[in-house]
Formats: C-alpha cells, structure tokens, sequence
C-alpha cells in the first residue's frame, strides 16, 4: 500500500480543516517546500498536495506553486484542488505534477471528465469523491464541500464503467482531519463492488493500525494527514507498516 503523505495550501502555508470546513483550519507550517523535502528524505515516494484556495475558489488558485514544488524536489506529486479543465490538468503534468486530482467536477460532469481521462490515460488522473452520510447512503460533497450532488456515491460510480478509470480517493468528510479512523466498511463495500479501481482512503488515519486496517480491506493507497502533523507516528513508521 502507498502512503500519500498530505500538504494541504492555504494561503500558500501547510493548514489542516476540520470535517472539511474552511472555517477549522489549524495551521502548521509557513514553508511547503521544507515539509516536502521531509517527506521525501524519510523515504516516501509519493505526496498528496491539495490546493484549498482553488477547491473553495472554483479554480486554480496555488497551482504555481505546486509546479515548483514539483520541480524542485525529488517526489511524485498528486494534486488537485481547483481543476476545472483539460488546461488546468496540461498545466499541472507540464509543472512536473505525476497525477492530478479531479474532484467535484467527477461527479457533477463526468462526460467531461471522461474525456479527460482518455486524453490523458488513466493513470495520470485520480477520481476524487468526497462524501457524506445520509442515513444509509453517502452523498458526494462538492465544491468544496460546500454543496451535495444530487446522486449517491454508487450512481457516481457507475459513470466510470470498469476501464475507464483507475484510481479512486474517497474521503469521509465527517473522518477527515478528526483522527477518529477510517471508515472501514465503506472502503471495504467500494472494494467490493469496483475490485477494479485503485482505491486510496481518505479521512480519520489516527494511528499505523488505520493503515493496516484500510488494507486488509482492500486500499491499495492512504492519505496521511494530521496524524503525521501531530505526531501520532513518523512518516518512516507509517511507510514500513504500508510495506510489511
């Protein structure tokens, strides 16, 4: 399994949100490029950056940004946040970007997406579906988690037929940034019914037994956010028990 550690930008500083709202925000560093370099130095392969101002705003907003991050460390970086076009997909892989994260934009014009994902392939574009629980159903939240699609995450889903797509964040926002564990049985039912995706879980990782639980149901991938920041584990610790 892969562990993504995460950078989320803010005003071009490292923040965190509380169950995805703008309005908890604890801050934690002033320099991203430092706290990149951490993450490669302690051996990740991978880095999971999001632009919080372009997923509030609508549109990119730190994408320069993350383009320098991209370029001048030795990482491979997933990112989305504001993405609204093939442009801002081209822009992103041109800065040195390895994948992009699509989000609200997954859900609410998936014919757009689609041909997105085969202009670009796909594994140069990860299907971001944050959602929220609705008594038995999960509804995705878009823009940034400010407004609910108007269909359920399974009907989400079946817009990527097995084949279109490869890689799936799924974030519970009512976990992310809360280290209350992740949602085990909906990582375990989208594995279930969409074997064929990659799925990277999102949202509650508070100790290295989250990390071997999103595996043993199935997560090929997990986000590692808060939890790092406060010192619940190392990014070494987390990535051995990923590899053991």
């Amino acid at each position: 399994m892969i562990v993504y550690p995460a950078i989320d930008l803010r005003d071009g500083v490292c923040v965190r949100l509380m169950h995805g709202r703008f309005d908890a925000v604890t801050r934690y560093d002033d320099d991203p490029a430092a706290r990149l370099a951490a993450f490669a130095a302690a051996g990740a392969d991978w880095a999971h950056i999001v632009d919080l101002d372009g997923a509030e705003a609508g549109r990119a907003m730190q994408h320069g940004l993350i383009g320098e991050l991209a370029s001048a460390i030795d990482i491979r970086i997933q990112s989305g946040g504001g993405v609204r076009s093939a442009d801002d997909i081209q822009r992103l892989l041109d800065a040195g970007v390895s994948r992009v994260v699509v989000g609200s934009l997954a859900v609410s014009d998936p014919d757009a997406v689609a041909a997105w994902l085969e202009r670009f392939g796909p594994d140069r574009i990860t299907l971001a579906i944050d959602v929220k629980a609705d008594g038995d159903r999960y509804i995705p939240a878009l823009k940034g988690w400010t407004e609910a699609a108007a269909v359920d995450l399974w009907t989400a889903l079946d817009r990527y037929p097995p084949g279109s797509a490869k890689h799936l964040l799924v974030t519970d926002v009512g976990r992310d940034g809360a280290l209350t564990g992740p949602n085990l049985d909906l990582l375990a039912e989208i594995h279930l019914r969409r074997p064929d995706l990659w799925l990277q879980a999102s949202g509650g990782v508070a100790d290295l037994s989250d990390l071997t639980g999103a595996r043993s149901v199935g997560a090929s991938g997990a986000i590692v956010g808060r939890a790092l920041y406060e010192g619940r584990f190392t990014l070494e610790q987390a990535l051995e028990t990923a590899r053991s």
